[in-house]
């Protein structure tokens, strides 16, 4: 999984399954096009489970926003307790999430 923390006045950490860079996925008006300059840009890297779930509990106690795509990525947060369920979308089968704390 590649995770990138765009840092602003409200950091922006982007997630994504490492399977999924580049591609975009479209159903009826509604689209996710998980680019390469978003998810890893310069500063992501490709992260193991264990370390993705440290940096989705060490920004889940700050004022962050959360953008997560692919099924791996979105299981590490419901497992952090990040998210529910109820939470989660799906465009082309492809589970996503907008998460904003």
């Amino acid at each position: 999984m590649f995770v990138n923390v765009i840092k602003s006045y409200r950091d922006i950490v982007a997630i994504c399954d490492s399977e999924l860079l580049g591609k975009q996925f479209e159903e009826g008006k509604f689209q996710i096009d998980v680019k390469e300059s978003f998810y890893k840009g310069k500063e992501g890297k490709k992260v193991s489970k264990e370390e993705l779930l440290g940096i989705i509990r060490s920004f889940s106690r700050e004022d962050s926003t959360f953008n997560i795509v692919g099924k791996n990525s979105i299981q590490a947060a419901l497992e952090a307790g990040m998210i529910s369920k109820k939470e989660v979308g799906k465009i082309q089968n492809i589970p996503y999430a907008l998460v904003l704390l």
